[in-house]
């Protein structure tokens, strides 16, 4: 890793670039293949859905190690979009305001205020992801937060029916509300209008396969329900 002073940032080297989003790749898919496996066609169901917190740690690991340049923008941009994330899950969990009424199941670990702590690395992970790709497609700062946040709702479509099923949280009357997708895109847009103002780095090569990873894994997985 290589140090620029000038611009207070560090460098991770070029040579390795490559090779390491070979094998980022590789590791995300096969995870992936592997918990599908597991959570549709195994004798036991439930060991697979009690890894989830460990996929997102590692779907975490190998996106970020891919990026190119940290410097205090990217650590601000992260904490921010961490806490404001998790914020939100607080108070859409105790007031309804925010999403709709539901409760949060066992299947995300551990909880704080009865919100899974990773649910704030969700954020991060989703909002780098569809950040990045909306960039390449509209370089118009609104423009790309608008495009981030349709993409945001269309993986939270699939994910919906698949996190009532395996318990990672549940909607009162077991009804998904239109409320929770219009505060999902209302949200999404307003941290991703943040995320284009921050000055740091956002080529990621890793970010186009995290986010369609998750996307065809959500949709088999409602495939099976």
């Amino acid at each position: 890793m290589i140090s620029d002073k000038k611009n207070n940032t560090l460098l991770l080297p070029q040579t390795f670039a490559s090779k390491k989003l070979l094998i980022s790749v590789a590791i995300l898919v096969i995870f992936h293949l592997v918990g599908f496996w597991g959570m549709v066609f195994s004798q036991d169901p439930t060991y697979f859905q009690n890894l989830t917190p460990l996929n997102l740690l590692l779907t975490a690991f190998l996106l970020f190690i891919n990026h190119q340049t940290f410097n205090q923008a990217f650590f601000l941009f992260f904490t921010g979009t961490f806490l404001a994330g998790f914020f939100a899950e607080v108070i859409g969990v105790h007031t309804g305001w925010l999403f709709g009424q539901y409760s949060y199941g066992e299947a995300l670990g551990f909880k704080l205020w009865e919100v899974p702590l990773l649910i704030g690395l969700n954020w991060v992970i989703l909002v780098y992801c569809t950040g990045i790709l909306a960039r390449k497609w509209q370089q118009n700062r609104f423009g790309a937060a608008f495009l981030a946040a349709v993409l945001m709702v269309l993986l939270d479509f699939f994910i919906e029916p698949v996190a009532v099923a395996y318990d990672f949280w549940s909607w009162k009357n077991g009804a998904i509300p239109a409320w929770n997708f219009i505060c999902w895109f209302g949200l999404a847009f307003l941290l991703r209008l943040t995320f284009q103002k921050d000055e740091f780095d956002k080529t990621n090569r890793m970010a186009g396969p995290v986010f369609v990873n998750m996307l065809l894994f959500f949709f088999a997985l409602n495939l099976f329900l």
